[in-house]
């Protein structure tokens, strides 16, 4: 039930929410930076978080709370965009309150648990680039969670993925929604509470080993992004259309494709974490830490070389 009431409660919803953003002018309307051709409504992001509120109440509503505060940055951010000092703090707030609700480990889990949010938050947001795109990744990484954690984690990723299925049938290529910044920061802080718990005490080492494989399209497209502006002597809080899934256009794949490639890329990654947290704890951390630089090595690569400069 944790999945299959978010999925058709998030199906029901998507479309109501369009019609309403595109009432009130919560649009993203095309421009140097934007693909798509017209403007597309926002707020697919509160559809998603009002699908898995309820199994999240049910089992432990006190993860709602970072959740809750990443829908209403997002959503003030999409209203009107917020300075990017204020953004940060605002970031680093949910942060805390994702540690307070996580049984971390000390302090030392709860500073790491502070950043995980900040990165996921922003990396699932620049990762939301072409219709679907997010949403795919992001139902990929929900579905191994589910697999490897148990009780009310296991719940959360649950209800994840389901309302993120039931957005994708709205969100897929052409999206007639888009999840926003309210979605992608939600989305992004979910999966950090995920991340988090599979590193959090008596979490056995191999499921903390597998877990960093669900997360690792955003968190290597947000890696490419920072070392190609690092490497061009650019600002890296500069918006452009440099990212995997641009160069992957770039290079003549179809919108669609290139979209589709990522999302199978965190598919295989997941089913590999999968399969690590299944293994002895002896096997798990190196299995894990050899999957990353095989993959990383060539990504790196291929995608931060002189030739991706130019945009």
């Amino acid at each position: 039930m944790a999945l299959i009431v978010p999925f058709l409660v998030c199906a029901a919803l998507t479309p109501l929410l369009a019609r309403l953003a595109t009432r009130l002018g919560v649009v993203d309307r095309p421009g140097a930076l934007k693909v798509h051709e017209r403007p597309v409504p926002y707020l697919g992001g509160v559809a998603v978080l009002v699908a898995l509120a309820g199994p999240v109440a049910v089992g432990r509503p006190t993860l709602a709370v970072p959740l809750v505060l990443a829908t209403a940055l997002g959503l003030a951010d999409d209203v009107a965009e917020l300075p990017p000092g204020l953004r940060l703090v605002a970031e680093v707030g949910i942060g805390v309150a994702a540690a307070a609700v996580v049984d971390v480990r000390g302090p030392a889990g709860a500073a790491l648990t502070v950043v995980v949010v900040v990165l996921l938050l922003n990396a699932v947001n620049l990762l939301d680039g072409l219709d679907g795109l997010a949403s795919g990744v992001g139902l990929a990484g929900a579905a191994g969670f589910a697999a490897i954690l148990e009780g009310d984690a296991r719940v959360l990723a649950l209800a994840l993925a389901g309302a993120l299925a039931g957005f994708l049938l709205w969100n897929r290529p052409p999206a007639r929604i888009y999840l926003g910044d309210a979605g992608s920061y939600l989305l992004g802080t979910a999966l950090a509470v995920l991340l988090a718990d599979a590193w959090g005490a008596g979490r056995p080492v191999a499921v903390a080993a597998g877990s960093v494989l669900l997360v690792a399209v955003p968190v290597a497209d947000t890696t490419v992004a920072v070392l190609r502006r690092a490497r061009a002597r650019r600002p890296l809080l500069q918006g452009d259309r440099g990212h995997v899934y641009d160069q992957l256009v770039d290079r003549g794949w179809r919108r669609t494709a290139a979209t589709g490639a990522c999302v199978l890329a965190q598919v295989a990654l997941a089913a590999t974490g999968v399969g690590v947290a299944a293994l002895p704890a002896e096997a798990a951390v190196p299995v894990a830490a050899a999957v990353v630089v095989v993959v990383a090595l060539p990504v790196l690569h291929r995608f931060t070389s002189p030739q991706s400069w130019s945009r």
